[in-house]
């Protein structure tokens, strides 16, 4: 702690002698609001980075103060630019205005969180997982599938969202389940890909070990080939953990029931309520963190023995 404050008497004595130039020289006080955006930026990121700077911390400790530090930077220069400039609210709320919306609105957050979040980008995300991986367990056996099947889905990867999200929805209806069928597009293939290439990552020395001891296929599949296989298919799962969260909500500007975070995000946009569409926002970035952070700790926990996991700790 005793660090953290010796660090930031450079910035204390930025801003002393920013107000001290202001008060002596007249002709600058019409650039105050500039020049204190940039008195604090100036400031705040010497200080962040004199607080990475090797043994300047803990490293547990500087892993959570330099981020949130520069996170906090980002929300105070935000917040006193909308201010100092005059922003209209419509265009651009402030931070504090953000919060006080989220605060009072948890309720309708927390409903439309649990229409497109657990409904459908979760729901989606496991069906479309487990038949990724069904399928990749079908295409390393077969070599037409894999000729055929893989330039296939190469070229659904490439299909736009907003070109099939409405045929889906006229499919499957204006309720979650077309959200769903949305994400189970999205997150198919990039799984399908890295599961496939990952179960044919092992070298002709390890087959040939297996097959020494009499291993059958599927003793060599779960044994050698699937553990190998891990680092692929969670880099094919993290992937498409961020798609899942965008697909529902794209997918929701379509056509929904009257909650989530697409249909709130469309019709707040129509009301000029912008604090509610950046409410929304938070919500689907916290989701999304979240999401992704612990298919990350499960990846950890799964590929313990992985030399990307050992370098980690």
């Amino acid at each position: 702690m005793s660090r953290i404050v010796a660090s930031l008497a450079p910035v204390a004595l930025g801003v002393a002698l920013f107000v001290g130039a202001v008060y002596a020289l007249p002709a600058l006080r019409g650039w105050v609001p500039v020049l204190v955006l940039l008195t604090i930026w100036l400031g705040l990121w010497a200080w962040n980075a004199r607080l990475a700077e090797p043994g300047a911390l803990p490293r547990d400790v500087q892993r959570i103060v330099v981020p949130a530090l520069f996170g906090g930077t980002i929300l105070l220069l935000w917040e006193l630019a909308v201010w100092f400039f005059d922003v209209p609210l419509v265009i651009l709320p402030p931070p504090s205005m953000i919060a006080a919306r989220f605060a009072s609105s948890t309720d309708i957050l927390w409903a439309d969180f649990v229409q497109t979040f657990v409904k459908g980008a979760l729901g989606g995300y496991i069906i479309g997982a487990a038949a990724a991986f069904g399928t990749a367990l079908l295409v390393d056996r077969s070599d037409f599938l894999r000729r055929g099947l893989l330039p296939v889905g190469n070229f659904m990867a490439a299909l736009p969202i907003v070109g099939t999200a409405p045929i889906l929805v006229a499919w499957f209806g204006f309720d979650w389940h077309s959200k769903a069928a949305v994400v189970v597009v999205m997150v198919f293939f990039p799984i399908l890909v890295n599961t496939v290439a990952g179960l044919a990552s092992t070298d002709v020395m390890q087959r040939d070990l297996m097959h020494t001891y009499a291993a059958s296929r599927g003793q060599s599949l779960m044994k050698l080939r699937l553990p190998a296989a891990m680092p692929f298919i969670f880099n094919g799962l993290k992937v498409a953990s961020t798609l899942a969260l965008i697909g529902a909500i794209v997918a929701e500007f379509f056509g929904s029931p009257t909650l989530g975070m697409g249909f709130r995000i469309s019709t707040s946009v129509g009301q000029l309520a912008m604090d509610m569409v950046w409410a929304e926002i938070l919500v689907a970035a916290l989701a999304g963190s979240a999401f992704y952070f612990a298919v990350v700790a499960i990846e950890g926990w799964v590929t313990f023995w992985h030399p990307s996991q050992r370098k980690r700790r």
